[in-house]
């Protein structure tokens, strides 16, 4: 997974989610956009743990 489009796409979600609630969306629509904010946290929790073992892995000549 590559960081930078994960952290473009979380950072997209959340101006959708700030604009939405502005603009008095009800709040089911509210709820699925932070539930694919959420979504992309976790994945991006993901990719940086993967990116962190394979890097100690190369340290550690594994």
């Amino acid at each position: 997974m590559d960081l930078t489009t994960l952290t473009t796409w979380i950072r997209t979600r959340y101006h959708q989610l700030r604009t939405a609630r502005d603009a008095g969306q009800s709040s089911t629509e509210v709820a699925v956009i932070a539930g694919a904010l959420i979504l992309g946290a976790a994945l991006l929790v993901v990719a940086i743990k993967s990116k962190l073992a394979e890097k100690i892995g190369i340290i550690d000549g594994s």
